[in-house]
Formats: C-alpha cells, sequence, structure tokens
C-alpha cells in the first residue's frame, strides 16, 4: 500500500524537489526563531566572559533578560569556553549549525532501517525528515535559544545505537558526557542499569564522575557553589508553574498540587524504566531509549519544551509502527503528536483563561507524555504490552 511520503522518497530524480523543501522549511523555521535571538547563549556566552575576566560565574546576571544567570555545572562552562573568543550572536549559529548537523546525524541513523524496510533512498528519508524535524517545538526552540540540547541527544542516541550495536568498550562515554553537562541525561544511566548493560554503565558513571570531578579539581569553589547549593535551588531557572515547564511538577503546580509531585515522579520513574526494559528486551532499542527520554523529561523539576527532544522521536516510533502493521491507529497518534510539537497549543491559551479546555492546552505536552511513556508500542514485529494492560 503505498503511503503519502512515499512517492517523495522512492525516486532519485526527486532529489532537487526534496532539497528544496528542505531550504523552504528552514527558512520558515529560521523566520520563526528570529525573535528568540539566542536567548540563552546570549546569557552563558557573557557569563562565562565575566568568568574568565575575575568574577563570579554564579553572581552573574544577563542584563535585559530577567537577571537570569548560568545554570550548568562548572564543567559545562569550561566546555562551552571556546564559544566565547567569537560575539555571542555568532557563538548562537555556531550552536545552531552543530545542532543541526547533529539532529541530522541522529535522524540518518534513525530513519535507516525503515527507509531499508521500503526500499527508499536513505539521503530522501533523511531530507524529509529533517526539516520535519526543525518545525518541532523542541527543535526549533533549542536553536532559537541557542541551546546545547540537540548535541547532548545526539551524544546519548548516537553511544547507545552506533557503538552499543557494536558492541564497542567506548559505549556510554557519550551518555557519560551528557550527564556531566545536563543532569536529566542521568537517567540513561538508569536505563542502562536496569537493562543490565553492566560495562555501558559502568563507562558512563566513570566518564561522569570523572567529567565531575575534574571540574572539581580545577574550580573547587565553582562546585561546592553549584553543588551544595544552587543545583536544589530549582525556582532560580523560572518558576515551577511557567507554562513553558512542561514536566509532572509543572502540571502539578499550576493545579496547585505540588505537594504529590515526588510520589507521581516516583510512579512515573518506574513505569518508564519498566516499559524501556521490555522494550530493550524485545530488540527495539529506539523505542527503549524514547521512553527512557521522556520519562526523564517527567520526573526533572524543570522540563522546558526545548528539553522535550524524544518528542518528535516518539512520532517516528508511531509512523514506523502503522507502515509495517499497515494499522491506521499509529499513524493518526504519530500525526496527532507532531501536530502538538509544531502548533505547540500552550502558547494559544491566553492568561487568565480557566476551563477544563484551557488546562489541557497548558498541559499539552506533559499529557502527551504521560500518554506516551504508558502506551508507545516497541518491539521489531511484535508488540510489548502497555503499562495498563
Amino acid at each position: 500500500m503505498p503511503t503519502l511520503i512515499e512517492p517523495i522518497v522512492r525516486p532519485r530524480r526527486r532529489t532537487p524537489a526534496v532539497c528544496a523543501l528542505v531550504l523552504a522549511v528552514a527558512l520558515l523555521v529560521w523566520i520563526f526563531d528570529v525573535h528568540y535571538r539566542f536567548f540563552d547563549m546570549v546569557i552563558y556566552h557573557d557569563a562565562i566572559r565575566w568568568w574568565v575576566n575575575g568574577g563570579d560565574l554564579y553572581a552573574y546576571a544577563a542584563p535585559v533578560r530577567g537577571e537570569l544567570g548560568f545554570t550548568y555545572p562548572p564543567i559545562a562552562a569550561l566546555l562551552l569556553m571556546p564559544v566565547t573568543v567569537v560575539r555571542a550572536a555568532t557563538a548562537g549559529w555556531v550552536i545552531t549549525a552543530a545542532g543541526v548537523a547533529a539532529l541530522a546525524a541522529v535522524l540518518a541513523v534513525l530513519t535507516t532501517a525503515l527507509a531499508d524496510r521500503h526500499g527508499w533512498s536513505r539521503r530522501s528519508v533523511v531530507a524529509v525528515a529533517l526539516p520535519l524535524a526543525l518545525a518541532t517545538e523542541p527543535v526549533r526552540q533549542t536553536l532559537g535559544l541557542g541551546q546545547v540540547n540537540l548535541l547532548l541527544f545526539a551524544l546519548v542516541t548516537l553511544d547507545l545505537i552506533v557503538l552499543g550495536r557494536a558492541g564497542s568498550r567506548w559505549t556510554g562515554v557519550g551518555v557519560g558526557i551528557a550527564a556531566a553537562v545536563k543532569l536529566t541525561p542521568g537517567l540513561f544511566i538508569g536505563y542502562l542499569l536496569v537493562t543490565r548493560q553492566w560495562r555501558a554503565a559502568g563507562t558512563a558513571t566513570a566518564t561522569a564522575a570523572l567529567l565531575t570531578g575534574a571540574g572539581l579539581l580545577l574550580f573547587p569553589a565553582e562546585s561546592a557553589q553549584y553543588f551544595g547549593d544552587l543545583l536544589w535551588q530549582t525556582g532560580r531557572v523560572g518558576p515551577a508553574d511557567a507554562v513553558a515547564n512542561q514536566s509532572l511538577a509543572g502540571l502539578l503546580a499550576r493545579g496547585g498540587g505540588s505537594g504529590w509531585w515526588a510520589a507521581v515522579a516516583v510512579a512515573a520513574l518506574l513505569v518508564g524504566l519498566y516499559r524501556a526494559r521490555l522494550a530493550h528486551a524485545a530488540g527495539d532499542e529506539v523505542t527503549a531509549l524514547t521512553l527512557t527520554g521522556l520519562t526523564a523529561n517527567l520526573v526533572s523539576p524543570m522540563s522546558w519544551t526545548h528539553h522535550l527532544v524524544f518528542l518528535p522521536v516518539a512520532v517516528l516510533v508511531l509512523a514506523d509502527r502503522a507502515l509495517r502493521e499497515r494499522d491506521p491507529l499509529p499513524g493518526i497518534a504519530a500525526a496527532a503528536v507532531y501536530l502538538l510539537c509544531v502548533v505547540s497549543p500552550i502558547w494559544l491559551v491566553p492568561p487568565g483563561s480557566t476551563g477544563a479546555g484551557a488546562a489541557l492546552a497548558r498541559n499539552s505536552f506533559v499529557v502527551t507524555m504521560v500518554a506516551l511513556v504508558a502506551l508507545l508500542p516497541a518491539g521489531p514485529g511484535r508488540r510489548v504490552a502497555p503499562f495498563i494492560a
């Protein structure tokens, strides 16, 4: 049965048309992103420059940006230091280019089986998938803000899929680097443990510990300040009830039930890792990593929409299931999740709006992630039972 994308990806003579599609969508995304003006990268760039010139890294407060400051561990500042040799805007474009390249590399890996299964050109499939991914909320926010989420996303996925499948002794290094820069990817170490990938888990833990230890040795005062105090001040990066915080903590804060957060987060963690382990056992590593990534977003106290980089992967998982089984339900689900990622209804609700519809729109990403963690199908050619079955 032909699909909507099959006429695009099968014939090689359509390459110019695919390139035109890529350029057109990329231009639209760039126009959309102009108003961000690399908001976060400007803060990080100027904070690190302030630090290099003798200032306190965590005392820096960015002017005209709500007096926000640096929010990562000291080792992250060291890794980002090379971008401070250029202007902040240039640094933003450098990170953007690196992020797009990282996204393309991940898509090339994730779509290989899909392309080969249907006899499609791998390059054409990536050429279609890339602009579609660029149009989603997590990706366009990451690029517009000058964030590093796509780089960390690539470190984790390429590590556990490419190196993992090859049985490399270096499997886990990418996870460890990502966990040292941002704490949320640390859940992938938990995933490696529950799936009994002992060597990879040890490598990831050792890498994260080595980098964190290097930061402690090189910058003891900053490390003590960050891990002893700032790490626990979640409100420092913004209020928990901010609409952009699409974690369970954000949902509960907006609903007035913050006291339930620990219990709800533990339940989500157990369900997410349980289903990720089932997916891994079924041989579906892509779905396993997607479940882990979405679970990490749910249980983190703060999950801004640019952190939700595994949502577009969930679209790919659902679309692949629909094509393999000729089942319309996963296809409908894929279209619904993709539409959510493009439209981003959380921004469409007028401030002060009440009612069930407004509440659902404000929490649409977190509600979708809960549904995906519970129900996302997995396994090549067979189903892994949803948690609620």
